[in-house]
This record gives C-alpha cells, structure tokens and sequence, in this order.
C-alpha cells in the first residue's frame, strides 16, 4: 500500500463500513443477540460471538492495513496468537524465534506442549542454517522481528521462501512494528498477528488482538477458532481500537524521532555496554530492517554497565513509566527478566541473550529532551561509581 492510500486509510477506514446513519465513528453495538429478519433469513448478524458489526468494521479495516483479505479481532495478542497456533496438531512442531515474547513462549511451554505441540528456540537472525532445523514433524515457523525484547531482525521474505519451500504455515507477530511501520503479508508471510493494545490502540487503555491473512482456507480455520475458542474483541474495545488507530501515523512518526534521538543519546553513555535498535546503522540488523520497514520502530533495548543499580535506576525515572506494556504515547520501560520475560527459564533467556541486565524501552510522544533528561539523571542517581 503506498504512504498516500495507507496515511488515508488509517484516518478514515472502518467508519464507512456501517453507513445507515452517517455516522464518522464506527458506532458501537453493545448487544449480545440479533433479531432474526425471518425462519428462512437469519440476517447477516446473529450472535455477537461469531460476527459484531463494531468488530466487524474494525476487522475489515485491520485486512486493509495489513495488506491482507480477512481481518479478525481478538480479547489480547495472547488469543490472537493461540489462534494462529490452533492451525497445528498434535505431533507437529514449530520453529520460533529465539528471541521471542515471554507470554508467547509460556503458551508453547505450558498449554500447547500439554496437546503434543512441540517448539524449538531458533536463531532467525541466520536463515542459512535454519533449514537443517526442518524436520518431518516441523509445520509452522513462528518469527518476531524486531523481536521481543533483543531487537533482532529477520528477513521476512526468506522466512516466506523457506516456508513455501518446504510448505510450512509461517506466522509473523509484528506487534513492535504495526502495519504503518512493516507489513508482513506483502512478503508472502501466510499470517500476522498483533497485540493491538500496543501500537494499533496507542493509549494503553484496552486489551485487544489482531490477526490477518490473505488465504481464504486459512481464513476460515481462523474463523473457526475464534468462534469456537470465543475469545473475541468486545465491542468497547473495538470503538477504542479503530479510534486509537486514527492517530497511528502521527503517533508512531513521533515516537520513532524520539526513539532516534534516545537512540543517539545511549550509544554515547558509559552506563550503556550495548545497545539493540535496527534504526542504528551500527545495528547488525540495519540493512535488512531497511529494506522490509519503514525505519528502525520506536523501541529500544539497552545492557545496563555493573556500575548501574537497577531497581535504583529504574525507581529514579520521573517522566518515563516503569511499568508493563508498551506502544502507549507515553514513554514505558521495563526490565524483561523479571517482567514480560521472567516465565522463560534463567538458563533459556541467557542462551537467547535476554541477561538480567537487558532493559527495554518503548519510547513515546514526550518532547524528546524531556525523556534523556529523565534517562540521565536516573542514570547518575544509580551509578554506584560516583
């Protein structure tokens, strides 16, 4: 989709698909059950389980943005995801990314492994050997990119390739990116998923998933699951979803100019040992994420020096929220290990590079100065050298 036609239709989509009243908001439809026109015409609506016209707006619009043919609203990413997932059996396996959300590795390790779904941590930075990992059982690969909490990038198209290649189900989650920033489908991924309270919503005040794809076969298992499952967007939380994504341009352009500047600010403190953001060109992953996204996101993640206090440091930030989630207009930080990330065992995350010392930051819409200036002097309070 070009910058004019996506730049419109995040503005104005999903309004339009109810139109008896004119309305220029999607109107919310708080109802349960719809009455059915006749015994022979049971209308296109008649339970709110399977099908809201609220949802149903924000679904057609979510197909539009993502590239794809069929859109689906779900309660969280997490639903989201577990639909995405129900496509495999028992006995099948998936590939994931080594670097991949706690919550996500949670369900393959705790729900999913219980049914005869097994999974392996791979390194998708290195496509070229990710083929010797394609076994008999193997039927999906599962990738972040930029993944979740390390910032490593992937090539989405090979993913495609090598999926098509050996004809597996390939799942993107491009929840750090939104399909303003990167668009999975465009380089033949069969499914993406997002947590839609992130970025897509904007303002940290619902939970909501989203899934796309363009294959009408795949479409209707999604369909299936959902239904079955139930574990739908509500229709309040579809008017704040296709609310939120109205401003997602403006957000997300704001934020990844503070994200550059925060960027530029840490590579150049000597209580930073490392830092992971495609945006830099000194990113391992620069080029890549150059070619498939808009630019490097609005996330970032740092290796704090042994110098650094972190409770001390975190506890000492004033503007920035140290708290859960991110995407918001607010600035969010978080320490993986012991938050989003502290359900994948010790010895796991040190293996996939999420150390105890990894700090990951969603920057917001704040004037830029006003975030380094909270980031340094936390800085200085928790530096244990001074």
């Amino acid at each position: 989709m070009k910058d004019t036609d996506i730049l419109t239709e995040i503005v104005h989509g999903g309004a339009g698909v109810l139109p008896q009243a004119g309305a220029v908001n999607v109107p919310i439809y708080l109802t349960s059950t719809f009455r059915q026109p006749s015994f022979e015409d049971p209308g296109n609506y008649g339970y709110s389980r399977g099908k809201n016209p609220t949802r149903e707006a924000v679904e057609l619009l979510i197909a539009k943005l993502e590239g794809g043919t069929y859109g689906f609203g779900f309660a969280s990413g997490m639903a989201a995801t577990q639909a995405a997932l129900s496509l495999l059996k028992s006995g099948d396996k998936v590939l994931v990314s080594s670097n991949v959300y706690g919550g996500t590795y949670g369900l393959l390790a705790e729900i999913l492994s219980s049914y005869g779904i097994s999974f392996s941590l791979e390194d998708m930075t290195d496509l070229s050997v990710l083929e010797e990992k394609i076994t008999d059982d193997v039927r999906a690969i599962f990738v972040e990119t930029p993944s979740n909490p390390s910032l490593t990038v992937t090539d989405l198209k090979k993913v495609a390739e090598i999926s098509e290649r050996h004809r597996l189900l390939s799942i993107v989650d491009n929840t750090f990116m939104s399909p303003y920033l990167q668009r999975p489908l465009d380089f033949g991924i069969d499914i993406v998923v997002e947590s839609a309270t992130k970025y897509l919503s904007g303002h940290s005040d619902i939970i909501a998933g989203v899934l796309a794809v363009k294959d009408e076969k795949i479409a209707s298992r999604i369909h299936m699951a959902q239904g079955l499952i139930g574990g739908i967007l509500q229709p309040f939380d579809a008017f704040l979803l296709a609310r939120g994504i109205r401003t997602l341009a403006v957000r997300q352009d704001r934020a990844v100019q503070n994200a550059e500047k925060i960027a530029d600010f840490l590579q150049r403190q000597p209580f930073i040992t490392a830092i992971h953001y495609p945006g830099l060109k000194s990113d391992p992953g620069y080029e890549i994420q150059r070619r498939q996204a808009r630019n490097g996101g609005a996330m970032i993640s740092f290796e704090l020096a042994e110098s650094i206090d972190i409770p001390v440091f975190l506890e000492s930030l004033r503007l920035i929220t140290f708290g859960a989630s991110l995407g918001g207009v607010e600035s969010l930080i978080g320490h993986p290990a012991t938050t989003s990330h502290r359900g994948i065992p010790k010895t796991v995350r040190e293996r996939t590079g999420i150390s105890d010392r990894l700090i990951r930051l969603s920057a917001g819409i704040e004037y830029s100065d006003d975030i380094i200036n909270d980031l340094k002097q936390a800085f200085e309070k928790a530096d244990s050298v001074n």
